[in-house]
């Protein structure tokens, strides 16, 4: 799976889930949910028995790099 452009993150839903997550900041799931585990993740998460990623967290991220 290649990386998603910052247009195509754009029209993501509000959340989306890890591995999606992880595809668009170039690292492996089981890399981001580590980082979600230790407090240290670069975005904001929430947690609904599932973990979901904010978009909008994520696009902030993208577009400071």
């Amino acid at each position: 799976m290649s990386a998603p452009t910052l247009d195509e993150i754009r029209s993501w839903p509000a959340t989306v889930d890890v591995p999606l997550a992880a595809s668009a900041l170039g690292i492996g799931k089981s890399k981001l949910y580590d980082l979600i585990q230790r407090g240290e993740a670069p975005i904001r998460v929430l947690d609904f028995g599932a973990k979901r990623v904010v978009t909008a967290s994520l696009i902030r991220l993208l577009e400071a790099a």
